[in-house]
């Protein structure tokens, strides 16, 4: 959604208010007691209004702040003084429109007594994002996060996955897929453990070879990348790196990349001496994280304390302001890694072709920026924040009707 970092929640915190003050002026909570009173479908209409207005309103300043953008000037736009910690659009944001989708299905102007919620907001910011693009299509590029995006964490895309005949229609229609996912093998094999429902079902499917080969995994965020290949066992080919590999991503140096992950390790291994937690520490070639010893869990405070900690060491050093990287909370363990969503993004966009961050959608469930990597994947591309598989099969549901409803206009 956003091109540079910001905190996503104060943005949607914003927006929350704003539609807080037509809920307590409109909604009438005390009509239950009063029989005579307004009718709830008058209320709802009267609220649905407002809230529409007040997101016009808001996609109004996002044209604004565009605007601002494409002469260099958009540190003076009206939602920069609203909003300080908001960055770069890729695209326009559909608000009024999809707060309208939205509320035909959550019922947010029905309602007496909760007001718009944070949730709300955000998957209104999901449909708005994913209008914009549609109308502005095509959507030549959806990259997916793994763990709780396609499939719960820690499992596994089986093949009665709902996800998986949603991905071979966008396929089908053209889009390029790429699942870029913290999880980093060197081997074929290790990916196609988790995904085998979707690489079977695109190898049994019908597609034609070219949309086949349209699909890449690039692991360790931005390390190892993968493209679909059905003549091999495991479905999935290496790809050299010279195909794939940005410019920038070229002259990252093994011996930076060796210290930064000696401070990562020394930092982390700090934290379970001093935190007094039953970890595992794992190094691997381009990451460095700890995991729970065997019948153990680490709670969310710890485990946000150990990124913080993490990052805030590498932050400080001389490597860590050459050689970019990302200290993440996987849910029950934390890795740094070399590199992160946004270069795996980018390197998505090269490989096929030099596809345009309005042209792409990152989809994935980490986007509070303490310990979230999918949060920087806003600097490459316009991305959709949801909280389950089930949103995100919802929110495929919704790219095909609204691709859908935009052919019959085009007719």
């Amino acid at each position: 959604m956003l091109s540079r970092h910001i905190d996503e929640t104060s943005w949607i915190e914003w927006i929350k208010g704003l539609l807080a003050v037509p809920f307590v002026l409109h909604s009438q909570p005390t009509a239950v007691f009063e029989p005579k009173g307004e009718s709830v479908d008058a209320t709802a209409t009267r609220t649905q209004r407002r809230y529409a207005e007040i997101m016009r309103d808001v996609e109004d300043i996002v044209n604004d702040h565009i605007n601002h953008q494409q002469v260099g000037t958009q540190n003076r736009s009206k939602l920069k003084l609203l909003v300080p910690s908001v960055a770069n659009f890729f695209t326009p944001l559909a608000l009024h429109d999809a707060f309208i989708w939205q509320d035909h299905r959550r019922f947010i102007s029905m309602r007496r007594f909760v007001p718009p919620s944070f949730n709300d907001v955000r998957i209104i910011l999901n449909t708005a994002q994913v209008m914009s693009i549609v109308r502005n299509g095509p959507l030549d590029l959806i990259t997916f996060d793994g763990d709780v995006t396609l499939y719960d964490d820690g499992q596994c895309l089986t093949p009665d996955n709902p996800v998986i005949p949603r991905i071979l229609t966008l396929m089908r229609n053209g889009s390029k897929i790429g699942i870029v996912t913290a999880a980093g093998y060197t081997e074929a094999h290790k990916y196609y453990e988790r995904l085998y429902g979707l690489l079977d079902a695109i190898y049994a499917s019908d597609l034609p070879q070219a949309a086949k080969q349209g699909l890449i995994v690039m692991g360790g965020e931005s390390n190892y990348c993968f493209r679909f290949d059905g003549g091999v066992p495991d479905m999935l080919a290496l790809v050299p790196k010279q195909e794939w590999l940005l410019k920038e991503m070229v002259l990252w140096e093994e011996a930076d990349i060796t210290a930064l992950l000696d401070i990562a390790e020394a930092s982390l291994r700090d934290t379970v001496k001093n935190m007094r937690m039953e970890a595992t520490v794992v190094r691997k070639e381009r990451a460095v994280g700890i995991i729970p010893r065997p019948g153990h869990k680490f709670c969310r405070e710890t485990l946000e304390e150990t990124v913080l900690i993490a990052q805030k060491i590498l932050e400080m050093s001389e490597v860590g302001t050459r050689l970019p990287f990302c200290a993440f909370n996987g849910g029950n363990d934390v890795f740094v890694d070399i590199g992160d969503k946004s270069w795996g993004v980018l390197a998505c966009q090269q490989f096929f072709g030099g596809i345009e961050g309005n042209k792409t959608l990152h989809v994935g469930d980490q986007f509070l920026s303490a310990g979230a990597n999918d949060f920087k994947a806003r600097l490459a591309c316009t991305t959709a924040w949801i909280a389950n598989p089930a949103e995100t099969v919802g929110l495929l549901d919704e790219i095909a009707e609204l691709e859908e409803v935009q052919a019959r206009k085009l007719r």
